[in-house]
């Protein structure tokens, strides 16, 4: 039998006895969804909306990458400025949904609220696991900063200064991307450097292997992770390593900011790469918010916190 066909046919097994969730199984993970569901056990809170201003120009849904099964699109949020030699630092946000769910849409409103900081705010979409496994995700993020370099003068970027921001997965995500630029594990095909200056870290993992990472699993149910990189870790652990942000951390590693929720679960490996981070002398910040619930980042009032953060971490980094 053809080697390619074998792979298809293995493949198409897998998604039938291995998986056994769909993505129809998933509720969507949005802005409402998490207001409602957080509501119920956080009163005072209130939801996050768009921003309508005329200090931001506005981009959206901007095709940046063409697979064979999606257009994969970004939102530029850029500040406006009557200097047109006025360049800015960029943002890429990168949504939260295990991997599986969630869209851009999520980051759009903290896109907008950067801009309004001076920054260009990006969120941006990539294919998610029941689209395409690890590490598709990973080359997407990365052909999207290389996308932002490429068009960096028609949006009035600084291609020297990119940071890199993800919440939850995305957080992973971030991370992950962050610590391997340029590396061989992935591939861009371009001469263009996928390096950023900084990365932000809201609440997500930096090891899927740690001693600190819970079983996600459960009973005749694939984990999200199991689902995104083929395999729970004891059936897959070279891939659930080599997604790991922690095990390329070290002297290159660009200034880390970390927000996470009070759930420590969220911060599987932080501490670990915050030890390395200061052997190395690298700048980070972390700062853990008290009686915070996860995504915490898409209401408000802790919606300006994470934006405030962000802003002082970053004042810092471009000084």
């Amino acid at each position: 039998m053809n080697k390619s066909l074998l792979s298809i046919l293995l493949f198409l097994f897998s998604l039938k006895t291995f998986y056994g969730q769909k993505k129809e199984d998933y509720k969507p993970y949005t802005i409402e969804n998490t207001f409602k569901k957080l509501k119920k056990d956080y009163p005072l809170i209130s939801a996050i909306t768009p921003l309508a201003s005329d200090s931001i120009i506005y981009f959206q849904d901007i095709t940046y990458k063409k697979t064979k099964s999606s257009k994969l699109k970004l939102d530029i949020y850029q500040p406006k400025s009557s200097n047109k030699k006025d360049t800015y630092p960029a943002i890429l946000l990168i949504h939260g949904g295990g991997w599986l769910v969630g869209s851009k849409e999520n980051q759009r409103v903290m896109g907008q609220n950067l801009a309004l900081h001076g920054y260009v705010g990006i969120p941006v979409s990539y294919r998610l696991g029941f689209e395409a496994t690890y590490p598709a995700a990973v080359n997407d993020l990365k052909d999207a900063i290389i996308w932002i370099k490429k068009h960096a003068k028609k949006y009035r970027i600084n291609p020297n200064k990119i940071v890199i921001l993800g919440a939850s997965a995305g957080a992973h995500l971030a991370t992950l991307v962050g610590v391997t630029p340029n590396s061989s594990l992935y591939s861009t095909n371009s001469k263009i450097s996928n390096e950023v200056q900084a990365i932000v870290n809201i609440d997500g993992v930096v090891s899927l292997i740690h001693p600190e990472a819970a079983a996600e699993s459960k009973p005749g149910k694939t984990s999200m992770a199991g689902i995104w990189l083929n395999g729970e870790k004891d059936e897959n652990l070279k891939l659930w390593k080599e997604a790991s942000p922690l095990e390329y951390v070290g002297l290159n590693t660009p200034p880390m900011l970390f927000i996470n929720s009070s759930h420590a679960r969220f911060h599987t490996g932080r501490d670990d790469m915050l030890d390395i981070l200061n052997h190395y002398n690298i700048y980070n910040q972390t700062h853990t918010l008290p009686n915070s619930p996860h995504s915490f980042w898409l209401v408000n009032p802790w919606f300006e916190t994470t934006l405030n953060h962000t802003v002082n971490f970053l004042k810092n980094v471009f000084k």
